[in-house]
């Protein structure tokens, strides 16, 4: 239940603080007071789309924030799933920036708009006059049927049956549509495959075959520069050793007079060393290299074939080819095996379709149980109502799946003896709706663990008798529930086990909506006013007290 409101900088409310009672609460106040605000603000913790519109002073956030006991209701499972933090006193804020930017927190943890209303919709239900719009959709009228059914177990199963079929089935098309492009492609990709896989291309050879091609093109003027440089360097009388070993001759006989000399003749021998290695070298080198020019044709025919096949395909190295290769036969591969994968996709598509079709019989089964019983039960209530002549026949016919199941729920109704029951929105008044979905409502309560349920104005339409039949209702309700009703009809006010009154502050600069609780003398008066007007009347006060009185009889039974 809804133990705590707080709303501050919304619309005409500058602040408000309201404690209602776990009862029956009741709402009253003057036309454009704001009493439809305060339910727009409830609405903001159920998840409702705001903007900066909404600010009482633009310079300010607005806060709307509700704490509600939620022991004994089994929601846990819904806070587990959505990685929160239960405890027995849910705290549930919204707050728009003063850019217009929302936040939303459940027991101070941020929290989506999804994730609010899932977590909202289990505390709180709205009845407004947008749900007798709603009352006319086949939508709508089947999730009555799901409540009364208490079908929330059957509905998750379905879903998540529902979920796989259509992935299973989206996969299957897609495979289907795959597999005809890749049909159509296959002859190619596979000639172009076996083109990359004759080839036989290595990693890195267009870099080893294009270093050794150059060398084999230049092998005579390599070889003769080799043999020069090793000449310079150890085959001539003048060569570059000889004249190094006199050096180390000379510097070897003064060595022993001076560290000085010593270093020098150090530094000569290892330059001797060090030359001697490299005219091996270049020695080894001028052996290695051989005139070829059948492999360098070879060379030259790999390498053509290379730079074919990259012009080709328009790829700028080996790596390239490689990789394209791989593709290629993964694609080829595919197609190969697109028999095997279209009969297991098949396969798996009609299994999830068995397994969606047996939860949806389910749901069905569950559904058409109920049919009759609500029938029943509305039609009673409608009777009590002062609608002796009403029905309601509802039809249930099977349809393709969809995420609410196979069945399309259709409710008929009449309001007169002999007319034969029709499409809602066809036939119903705004009297009729408000007393037919007041029934609905009744009976729905003891199928669901609700904890708090408002009415706005559910009485549109109605007076005298039927108000206060629909007031007994509502103080029924509030022996399982919390209700809070905005009503503009006496006979519910003083049902009421605390009563709220509405009105417009204008002492400031700036109008502001207010809200107090009313004392039992505020509380005749009030009523008594909704009787006889602003200036009630002695009998007006008297009957406003045996109103109350009545209320209070009720209440103690």
């Amino acid at each position: 239940m809804l133990s705590h409101l707080l709303i501050k900088n919304y619309a005409l409310i500058d602040e408000v603080e309201l404690m209602p009672d776990r009862e029956l609460n009741i709402i009253t106040g003057e036309t454009g007071a704001g009493k439809s605000i305060m339910l727009g603000a409830i609405g903001l913790l159920l998840g409702n789309r705001a903007d900066t519109r909404v600010l009482y002073n633009p310079e300010k956030k607005c806060i709307i924030e509700g704490t509600f006991g939620v022991s004994g209701y089994s929601i846990e499972r819904i806070f587990e799933e959505e990685e929160l933090d239960y405890s027995s006193t849910c705290i549930v804020r919204r707050e728009i920036s003063v850019s217009g930017k929302s936040r939303a927190f459940v027991n101070d943890t941020p929290v989506n708009l999804e994730t609010l209303r899932r977590v909202t919709s289990q505390m709180m239900d709205i009845h407004s006059q947008h749900d007798s719009v709603l009352l006319g959709s086949n939508e709508y009228q089947l999730e009555i049927v799901d409540v009364y059914a208490q079908n929330d177990n059957l509905l998750r199963l379905y879903r998540v049956d529902y979920q796989s079929y259509r992935l299973k089935k989206t996969h299957y098309d897609q495979l289907k549509v795959e597999a005809s492009a890749m049909r159509k492609e296959f002859d190619y990709n596979n000639f172009l495959y076996e083109e990359l896989v004759k080839a036989q291309l290595q990693p890195d050879e267009q870099e080893s075959l294009e270093q050794e091609l150059t060398i084999l093109e230049n092998a005579e003027e390599i070889k003769e520069r080799l043999q020069l440089a090793y000449e310079y360097l150890d085959n001539t009388e003048q060569s570059v050793i000889d004249f190094l070993k006199g050096t180390v001759s000379n510097l070897a006989y003064i060595s022993k007079l001076s560290d000085q000399y010593e270093q020098l003749l150090q530094r000569a021998q290892s330059s001797l060393i060090e030359l001697r290695d490299l005219a091996d070298e270049i020695s080894t080198e001028q052996d290695r290299v051989e005139i070829d020019d059948t492999r360098a044709e070879t060379i030259r025919e790999r390498l053509n074939l290379i730079y074919q096949l990259q012009a080709k395909h328009q790829l700028k190295d080996v790596a390239g080819l490689l990789a394209l290769r791989n593709d290629l036969g993964l694609k080829v591969s595919k197609v190969l095996n697109l028999d095997d994968a279209l009969a297991d996709a098949k396969a798996q598509t009609e299994t999830a379709r068995a397994q969606l079709q047996t939860s949806a019989d389910a749901l069905s089964a569950s559904r058409q149980a109920v049919l009759s019983f609500i029938e029943t039960e509305i039609g009673g209530l409608l009777q009590e109502l002062g609608m002796p002549n009403a029905s309601l026949k509802i039809q249930a016919e099977t349809s393709k799946p969809t995420t609410t199941g196979a069945d399309t729920i259709s409710f008929l109704f009449s309001a007169n003896k002999g007319v034969k029951p029709q499409q809602l929105k066809n036939v119903a008044s705004g009297g009729e709706f408000s007393r037919l979905m007041m029934a609905i409502k009744y009976i729905l309560a003891s199928k669901r663990s609700l904890p708090t349920i408002v009415f706005d104005e559910i009485d549109t339409g109605v007076s005298g008798e039927i108000a206060i039949k629909m007031g007994n209702m509502m103080r029924d309700m509030a022996h399982s529930h919390q209700i809070i009703a905005i009503t503009h009809l006496h006979q519910i006010a003083g049902q009421g086990t605390a009563h709220y009154f509405v009105y417009k502050d204008h002492s400031a600069d700036k109008t502001v909506s207010r809200i107090r609780k009313l004392t039992l003398d505020e509380r005749i008066n009030e009523i008594a006013q909704m009787i006889g007007g602003k200036n009630p009347s002695t009998s007006a006060l008297k009957n406003a007290r045996e109103i109350l009185k009545q209320g209070a009889t009720s209440v103690a039974k």
